[in-house]
């Protein structure tokens, strides 16, 4: 990489695209030539309107967002939609969650706070390094809606298929595979994800919600600002958003869609991934801790199995220009998030760096 920049394989806050943090620079001090940066700008003003309108309609023109899904641009990240979905969804009071992994598992657990939530699925009898078979599930016949978490960050699993939900609403947290591939929007009710993984700054997370699913009838006592509508009704600028990750975020949209668009920027992480997978595949040393079939393009663990060379490893790849490798402390081990700002050259170098030490650490 350029300008002294390692490569930084960290699960989020992530790595950037080079091209969007070169033009934020160029801008910080005088956007446009206002005077000012967008830090500075009033949310109100006219050229910050049109900052999030643009970042909509790209956005809309990238997922293929149909007309009737409001887009919405919220603080609190990821975490506060565990609450703001059943808050907003739980009309009869019942849900049901496939647990996947340690952010699947939190939002069932703070779904319970409002409303009886069902486990119906679960891959956690083996550390969660598998997707469990979602295509006869016992979907419970007055659950309001069923809640997935498609990308496991932590574990490196994917849903590749969504799961059979039986015509109920599929919610589905994406935080972690948001525009790295094309999706059916319309196969979901909400889906929702914090940007600080693929997208742009840590401190928001974008819900695209189906317009019917938004309403005044919410959880009694749901705070004014967790209700969706609250926020829809405003375009998301019901108090002062997080103006700067907005404009941030409209600027990684235009750099994907001028690198082909989520068609091109999956087979950009279909390549990554293969590279670094096949390398643990042929591994004597390193092993891959995913099922095949239910592998991450994202996020790829791996272990040695000897803490005492996993640890210098992780120093030694450090010392070499490669960071956050370390896994995360519930799992141990390592794991590279490969998202899609990494260049493959970055994932190239890793293995070329693994293949050294493995040949130093027989």
């Amino acid at each position: 990489m350029s300008d002294g920049r390692i490569y930084n394989f960290s699960a989020g806050p992530a790595v950037l695209p080079e091209e969007v943090l070169r033009e934020a620079a160029a801008e910080m001090m005088n956007y446009r030539g206002c005077g000012m940066s967008v830090m500075e700008m009033s949310h109100r003003s006219k050229m910050f309107d049109d900052i999030i309108n643009e970042t909509e309609q790209d956005l809309r023109e990238l997922l293929k967002v149909p007309a009737n899904y409001k887009i919405l641009f919220l603080q609190g990240g990821a975490t506060q939609q565990f609450a703001a979905v059943p808050m907003n969804l739980m009309k009869k009071g019942v849900a049901d969650y496939i647990i996947t992994g340690r952010w699947a598992k939190k939002a069932y657990e703070e779904a319970q706070l409002y409303g009886k939530a069902n486990k119906i699925a679960s891959s956690e009898d083996k550390n969660f390094t598998y997707i469990p078979d979602c295509s006869d599930l016992p979907i419970s016949k007055d659950a309001d809606y069923v809640y997935i978490c498609e990308n496991n960050t932590i574990y490196g699993t994917k849903f590749w298929q969504l799961p059979n939900t039986k015509g109920k609403l599929l919610v589905s947290d994406v935080s972690s595979c948001f525009l790295s591939e094309p999706i059916d929007i319309e196969k979901y009710g909400v889906v929702y994800g914090g940007v600080q993984k693929n997208i742009g700054p840590a401190g928001m997370v974008i819900s695209i919600i189906r317009e019917d699913l938004i309403s005044d009838e919410v959880f009694p006592g749901t705070p004014t600002m967790l209700k969706w509508k609250t926020q829809a009704d405003e375009r998301s600028m019901y108090n002062t958003p997080n103006c700067y990750c907005i404009y941030i975020c409209g600027k990684v949209f235009k750099w994907i869609k001028n690198m082909g668009g989520l068609e091109a920027m999956k087979a950009h992480n279909e390549k990554k991934a293969k590279i670094l997978y096949d390398y643990l595949d042929e591994s004597k040393l390193f092993r891959g801790t995913v099922v095949k079939k239910d592998r991450s393009l994202m996020n790829v663990p791996f272990v040695i199995g000897d803490d005492t060379k996993e640890k210098k490893f992780i120093a030694e790849a450090k010392a070499a220009g490669f960071e956050n490798l370390k896994g995360h402390k519930s799992v141990g081990g390592m794991r590279a998030s490969i998202y899609n700002a990494m260049p493959i050259e970055g994932v190239k170098a890793l293995v070329e760096f693994m293949a050294k030490f493995e040949k130093e650490n027989k």
